[in-house]
């Protein structure tokens, strides 16, 4: 098993073959979906052709990224996963993704596994800022990003272009009723936040 690291509560581990059927039952809570795709369950087979195949494999082109399952060190339980993907090909610019179980909300553990992942993305000298992106009324997700030191950039409006390219594994979906928005920590700031944390060094 390949961990990235320990947080207090979190193991963060690559991702493995054994981890579809967990996928699958986060992915068919329609609650979890409710801002990816408005709810709809992923089907099995995407699950295993083409959602676990990129968890498993992205690592290969970019080492230090990619997708980690979030396992309960103290029960073992599967919570969800963490994402740091750079945008294209500048490793300059890295988005965080996350998508945790329903019944781990409320409970700090999204904020615990996203300041991991912030962390190791400024770990890379290459990495001199962090972004994510949600819907503009996902408040909880927001305030993840906020905690972890995260300030708003702008807000934008997905096209239909945007949403057929969009890893929501439906064949058709309505634009969302408002915008999306981007959050951004850069470097500098990170850094400034974290002067009197050496643990954060």
């Amino acid at each position: 098993m390949s961990v990235l690291t320990n947080t207090e509560r979190l193991i963060l581990r690559r991702f493995t073959a054994d981890d579809a059927k967990n996928l699958y039952e986060l992915d068919n809570d329609p609650e979890v979906m409710r801002y990816i795709n408005g709810g709809i369950p992923t089907p099995r087979h995407v699950i295993d052709n083409d959602i676990l195949p990129v968890f498993l494999h992205y690592d290969e082109r970019y080492p230090a990224f990619g997708f980690w399952a979030a396992v309960e060190r103290a029960t073992g339980e599967f919570l969800g996963w963490f994402s740091l993907r750079p945008v294209g090909d500048d490793p300059g610019t890295v988005v965080l993704g996350y998508r945790l179980r329903r019944a781990f909300w409320g409970r700090g553990y999204a904020t615990e596994g996203a300041r991991a992942l912030i962390k190791q993305g400024f770990r890379e000298p290459t990495v001199r800022r962090v972004t994510a992106t949600t819907y503009e009324h996902n408040i909880a997700s927001r305030r993840v990003m906020e905690k972890c030191g995260m300030t708003l950039a702008r807000h934008f409006r997905l096209t239909p272009d945007d949403l057929a390219a969009m890893d929501t594994h439906v064949a058709s979906q309505e634009i969302w009723d408002g915008d999306d928005v981007e959050y951004a920590l850069d470097r500098a700031d990170w850094e400034r936040q974290n002067r009197h944390d050496p643990t954060e060094r």
